[in-house]
């Protein structure tokens, strides 16, 4: 039984968070577990309290995890604050958490700060550089490469100074620009040993889209804690999560979830 760990956010909606994380997981036949790292009041449009979990018990819930089910892959998502970030980065350390995926989580999709501003600094110099894979999308990309994105160009050159930050494989999302050769289309940039690659999916016009960032970055750990090559891993994952988009659920007064059934599986 392969076996995958999850550091993130409670979504009280269930459509993002640890909730997103351990559907996912399953769906891809790995165990999931848990570290809470913040407890959300959510749903589909507004975020209305955030109860940040402390870092110390963050540290031990993946402290009890790994010393006795044990980790074969694990990812991030929210870390919200300094003391958070400080605690996970020392678990990765001292538990080797070598298969790490990174989704630098900063902005939920009604607009809450996930990550505060004065963490950013933290997050960058603590958590990037242990990630093997990180995630961002083009506004995260921005912010972490200190850049502006508005071609494809842009997202190669941010993929670079973030991976230069220590991560060894960056994916840029392109979902939230439309490039002028490809309108019809959702360009990702995967940059992975000195190389790039275009994961190319057709654009769904959904608002649908709530949990899309945590559900590929749960399909890529779920995958890497297979014993999957980073490549196979983000290619199965991208493929997941357009049938996730497509089939997604039209649930709430805001931007409803994406479906996790295993369409394509």
């Amino acid at each position: 039984m392969f076996r995958a760990l999850t550091i993130a956010g409670s979504d009280s909606s269930g459509g993002a968070g640890i909730q997103a994380d351990l559907k996912v997981f399953q769906v891809f036949g790995v165990f999931g577990m848990t570290a809470v790292t913040s407890i959300t009041a959510q749903n589909t449009f507004e975020v209305s309290e955030i109860y940040d979990v402390p870092g110390m018990v963050v540290y031990l819930q993946i402290k009890a995890v790994v010393e006795d089910i044990g980790v074969d892959a694990a990812k991030t998502g929210m870390l919200s604050q300094e003391d958070i970030i400080e605690n996970v980065a020392r678990a990765i350390k001292d538990f080797r958490l070598e298969k790490l995926v990174v989704d630098p989580v900063m902005v939920a999709k009604s607009g809450a700060e996930l990550l505060r501003s004065s963490a950013i600094e933290s997050f960058i110099k603590e958590v990037i550089p242990k990630a093997l894979v990180i995630t961002p999308n083009i506004r995260e990309a921005e912010k972490i490469a200190n850049v502006q994105i508005r071609s494809k160009k842009d997202m190669k050159d941010a993929a670079k100074a973030i991976y230069a930050l220590g991560a060894k494989c960056v994916i840029v999302k392109g979902g939230h620009i439309k490039l002028d050769d490809r309108p019809g289309s959702v360009t990702d940039i995967v940059y992975l040993n000195g190389e790039f690659y275009e994961l190319v999916y057709p654009f769904v016009e959904t608002k649908n889209t709530h949990g899309t960032g945590c559900t590929f970055s749960a399909a890529i750990t779920a995958n890497l804690a297979k014993g999957k090559d980073i490549l196979t891993s983000v290619r199965l994952a991208r493929a997941y999560l357009q049938s996730t988009i497509e089939n997604s659920l039209n649930i709430g007064r805001g931007a409803g979830p994406v479906s996790h059934e295993p369409f394509i599986l």
